[in-house]
């Protein structure tokens, strides 16, 4: 062995010395913590577990019942089993046989070519998606379920069938043992560093790093287009945009994003931000940055959030540029809003908003995706027991859930990359964002989930009564524009379109391509994706799709030709500060610093 070799193999052995002796101290610390935390936290996981066991004791039950059927199943599997033992013995043998099973077009976890080209983990692969068809197939079949138990004993056996995917274990991925090979077993180190560092932040509970948030800072690289806060109260700051034209269209533009998330998803980098796209066309726009909710605001409503959010805003935007007539744009969360607010509006005779759009918005929650696999009356129950000790849910406890409805994306690819590869996530802004989390107020939060997606009141004329005022929303008569995506799995489009029926006024429906944040946040640079429109809104969604006309790029240029047809004619372009309001600070303010 040479002296240089020999050095650095003594520097290996320092290195992973220290790196021992700080995942001891570390261990140690967190266990520490986690065991004092889990005394008073064990009722609710005790809770948790109750409620899971009684869902698939009712499907045990259900199989049961139809012990023919299950046989069948079973026998069906071991005739699928026995051809890919068959098939497994032709490849080790020199020949090429079809496989029995392959994964699907987008499953991304079997990229790697070893899955095909090794007989021993493509026979690993084809075991596992034969096990899962088999177990899918044996829970879908469970006749005497009704269906919103059946949706949800499909969706978290999912969760588990995709927890065991052998992409997520050491032994049998093959990347990972490539890259243990490689780096000799330095990625396992880094992994258990990474997973240790991940618990600290989460406070002992598992929070995956889904990027490299050391690269973004609000303010300074992301949420930075010019702008002024020009108002705030206990709910909201309110910014207004430099314009970036010489003169501007009359009507201001008010964007209301959901609370659940800070309001900078539309305005991230400068190459995607929307609020900069429409500054760009001739809009004065504004938008609400909504307060990162503590404990003292509990028995904060969602008239509250009505009265100090969008309402308050309509006031400030006529002091600051002394127009009335506002355009509004509710984004997900604050679309269902805007939804109320424009009916209790209508009720009381307040005309100032003159178009309304919603992305991604649902206002009939009859069918609401895979959300609803958490909101019965039992987890309801759970939900609001885990809220009353401290006045609000947690922002990572939401954040949790909505990755838990893309796991295979959004936990499982990570897991891999962060823990078993050992590397460090990738920078990417819109994961960054989407970690940022947001507390919600108890009494708002629970009056939400149970009027809105468990009840589904806002769709009933009358169903919900805000401030005294019954909220109809076929009484809405002003133009609006619906905008969707074709693969949004927090707001599904056909359920979104819904609304479209509900409005009594002029409508517009846009469905784009991608998911739930892809989808809107298109800029057209980028020429990606789709979109579709139509000039008719039938009954059925099947059918406008039918009938809508596809064209590729981002739909953003066709809803702003939609929106300056309502922003009337041309005025010198106002800057914060003009009116009777005085800036209080440069965007973005500081609500949106605020962390959960």
């Amino acid at each position: 062995m040479t002296e240089k070799s020999s050095t650095a193999q003594q520097m290996d052995h320092e290195q992973i010395t220290r790196t021992l002796a700080e995942i001891t101290e570390k261990s140690q610390r967190l266990v520490k913590d986690f065991v004092s935390r889990e005394q008073s936290a064990h009722h609710i996981s005790m809770d948790d577990a109750m409620h899971m066991s009684g869902l698939f004791q009712q499907l045990a039950t259900r199989i049961m019942a139809n012990p023919m059927q299950l046989a069948q199943a079973q026998i069906s599997f071991w005739h699928d089993y026995l051809a890919l033992v068959n098939q497994a013995t032709l490849r080790f043998w020199g020949h090429d046989p079809e496989p029995v099973k392959a994964p699907q077009p987008g499953d991304k976890r079997f990229r790697h070519q070893a899955w095909e080209e090794n007989p021993v983990f493509d026979f690993v692969k084809q075991s596992y998606l034969l096990a899962a068809d088999y177990i899918h197939a044996t829970v879908k079949s469970a006749e005497g379920l009704d269906d919103k138990t059946a949706r949800k004993v499909d969706f978290f056996t999912r969760q588990f069938v995709d927890a065991l995917s052998p992409t997520n274990f050491l032994a049998t991925n093959p990347e990972v043992l490539e890259k243990t090979l490689e780096t000799k077993g330095a990625n396992l180190l880094n992994g258990l560093k990474n997973l240790l560092k991940d618990l600290e932040a989460g406070g002992g509970r598992l929070r995956i790093a889904m990027t490299d948030h050391s690269q973004f800072e609000v303010g300074k690289n992301l949420a930075v287009s010019p702008g002024k806060v020009i108002y705030q109260n206990d709910l909201i700051q309110l910014l207004q945009y430099e314009p970036a034209t010489e003169k501007v269209y009359k009507r201001p533009l008010l964007f209301v994003p959901p609370w659940i998330n800070k309001y900078y998803i539309l305005d991230l980098q400068q190459e995607n931000s929307l609020i900069k796209f429409m500054v760009e066309q001739g809009h004065t726009v504004f938008v609400i940055s909504w307060k990162n909710p503590t404990g003292e605001y509990a028995d904060k409503t969602f008239e509250d959030y009505m009265k100090e959010g969008p309402l308050a805003a309509l006031d400030a935007i006529e002091q600051a540029t002394g127009e009335r007539d506002v355009n509004c744009v509710g984004y997900c969360l604050g679309g269902t809003l805007m939804g109320t607010t424009l009916a209790y509006m209508t009720e009381k005779g307040d005309d100032r908003i003159k178009s309304i759009t919603y992305f991604t918005a649902m206002v009939d929650f009859t069918m609401p995706g895979e959300l609803e696999n958490f909101i019965d009356d039992e987890q309801l129950r759970m939900l609001e027991k885990r809220m009353e000790g401290q006045g609000y849910l947690e922002g990572h406890a939401m954040a949790s859930t909505m990755s838990a409805l893309r796991a295979n994306d959004l936990i499982w690819s990570f897991f891999i990359n962060n823990y078993l590869k050992g590397e460090d996530p990738f920078p990417f802004d819109l994961l960054y964002w989407n970690q940022d989390s947001t507390n919600m107020p108890a009494k708002m939060h629970s009056f939400y989930l149970r009027n809105m997606y468990q009840e589904n009141r806002l769709k009933e004329p009358g169903g919900i009564v805000i401030d005294g005022v019954p909220i109809d929303l076929r009484k809405i008569t002003i133009p609006a524009c619906f905008v969707s995506a074709m693969e949004d799995h927090i707001a599904p489009w056909k359920t979104v379109y819904r609304g479209v029926h509900l409005h009594s006024g002029q409508i517009k429906f846009i469905l784009g391509g991608s998911g739930h944040i892809a989808g809107i946040i298109n800029p057209p640079h980028k020429n990606k994706y789709c979109y579709w429109t139509s000039t008719k809104t039938p009954e059925s969604p099947e059918e406008w799709l039918e009938g809508a006309k596809r064209a590729d790029g981002s739909w953003w240029p066709e809803w702003n030709r939609w929106l300056v047809r309502r922003a009337g004619a041309k005025v010198p372009a106002r800057k914060p500060g003009d009116g009777k309001l005085k800036p209080l600070m440069d965007a973005p303010g500081s609500y949106v610093l605020e962390k959960a």
